[in-house]
């Protein structure tokens, strides 16, 4: 078996898939700081095309990034690349020949795969382009089926569907690597989960926010609005304990309506901890319980290593929290009702962010890190909206849009110090720091924005006189 760890000045190159392009970028970089490791692009490079190139990195740093990255397909060791075919065999023959061969050797067997980014070639042309690479000094065998050792000729057409050029803009030539984990996609996917709600995170997505929250082997995770729990499912999947709560009863306990077809009821496969069992990860499952996210019921004490959460919007999900602004009569200390159900109110979102943001900074291990959402309707959109903590470091702010004039954006913090009483004062004295009140009115505009989409689909003029 070949070995690298005489090989030297090596660079790696990634092929990233091209959907949710804002979140690729701190996805590897979180999964690269797990390993201790800075991003370290080559030249030119640019944030949105599906090739990256990377230095600084070892064999075991790209296989530790792509045994977790879902927004990387493949990584390649780099042995050569160029605008033309003619750059690229230059660039080929100049790569040191101790690098190469070790995978060359006489017993060994290869095969040589061809990917055309944003075109589709014929199967002889593929071939062909195969061919052209004769000048590379190969003594082992031809094994398409189980290949010791993949290469792999990559083009890049752009990312322009209607405008493919006939020469590619880029092409590079490399080892395999391998693959990243774009299967939890589909092997994690909410159709066929056995617990799923009216919120229920994509699995693309929760694994994309683990992956920003740095979560580990032996973590501890908490979300605050935890629903059916899609985002403890990911993090388990990874290694760490998780727990959870929420203000809604019936969705902790599984009861209710069930989400399934031809089902009124929920059976007792539709719970969290059931989410956990389907995949096999039980064993990660501390607890959920009912809890509203603005009291505080937990000790003082860091507790937790990461917390990940989709808070309610008021779209799907209502924003409500225990209280009333009504007069009420307090019961005696110690009375207990077995049926009683608190009275809830209105949960402005500049106060849930306000809450989490709070609750983070004290809860969370020095290092641990806060993944949310937050919504924002486009057109009034400013970086002065996302909530900031004298204790939290922003890291990343990756934008989903959802419509024409509405987004969610999905904000990374990080714990950089414990709270002191002087960021009580700090939070009330920088406006900075104070909560942007323009959050609750997202629902409004959000529908705003709705009715008047729709009022134009009214007033288009028929067609054929109809």
């Amino acid at each position: 078996m070949a070995t690298t760890n005489s090989r030297s000045c090596l660079q790696y190159l990634l092929h990233l898939a091209h959907d949710n392009l804002d979140f690729r970028l701190p996805e590897i970089k979180a999964l690269l700081a797990l390993r201790g490791k800075q991003f370290q692009p080559i030249e030119n490079f640019k944030e949105k095309s599906p090739f990256w190139c990377l230095d600084g990195l070892s064999e075991e740093d790209v296989r530790g990034i792509m045994a977790r990255s879902v927004c990387a397909k493949s990584a390649f060791e780099l042995w050569g690349h160029g605008h033309t075919h003619s750059e690229l065999r230059t660039s080929l023959l100049n790569y040191p020949s101790e690098n190469m061969s070790p995978f060359m050797e006489k017993h060994s067997t290869y095969r040589i795969n061809v990917y055309t980014f944003n075109k589709t070639l014929e199967f002889t042309d593929r071939i062909k382009k195969i061919d052209a690479l004769d000048y590379l000094p190969f003594e082992g065998s031809v094994s398409l089926k189980s290949p010791q050792h993949v290469f792999c000729l990559l083009e890049d057409y752009g990312t322009d569907p209607n405008d493919i050029p006939d020469h590619p803009y880029y092409i590079y030539f490399g080892r395999w690597i391998g693959d990243g984990q774009r299967e939890l996609i589909r092997s994690h996917s909410v159709k066929n989960r056995h617990f799923i709600g009216n919120t229920s995170m994509d699995a693309g997505l929760s694994f994309i926010m683990a992956n920003h929250a740095k979560v580990k082997e032996n973590d501890v995770v908490f979300d605050p609005f935890v629903g059916t729990g899609s985002l403890l499912v990911a993090c388990s999947q990874f290694g760490a304990y998780v727990c959870g709560s929420d203000i809604d009863y019936n969705t902790i306990h599984g009861k209710g309506r069930s989400s399934r077809k031809n089902q009124k009821w929920r059976g007792p496969d539709e719970n969290i901890r059931a989410n956990l069992r389907q995949y096999g990860t039980e064993d990660m499952y501390l607890d959920v319980m009912v809890s509203d996210a603005s009291k505080p019921v937990w000790r003082e004490a860091a507790l937790f290593d990461a917390i990940i959460t989709d808070p309610p919007y008021g779209i799907r999900e209502s924003t409500r929290r225990t209280g009333s602004h009504k007069d009420t009569t307090k019961p005696p200390d110690g009375f207990y009702v077995e049926s009683h159900v608190p009275v809830s109110q209105a949960y402005h979102l500049s106060d849930i962010f306000t809450d989490l943001l709070n609750f983070s900074a004290h809860r969370l291990v020095m290092g641990g890190r806060l993944v949310y959402w937050l919504p924002v309707y486009r057109p009034d959109y400013s970086e002065e909206m996302v909530p900031l903590h004298p204790c939290l470091r922003l890291i990343s702010n990756s934008e989903q849009t959802l419509s024409s004039h509405t987004s969610r954006r999905l904000i990374t913090m990080e714990k950089i110090k414990e709270p002191e009483e002087q960021d009580s004062l700090a939070l009330g004295a920088d406006p900075s720091l104070s909560p942007y009140q323009g959050h609750n009115a997202f629902r409004e505009k959000y529908f705003s924005g709705v009715n008047k989409r729709s009022g134009k689909e009214e007033n288009k003029p028929e067609v054929n006189g109809e």
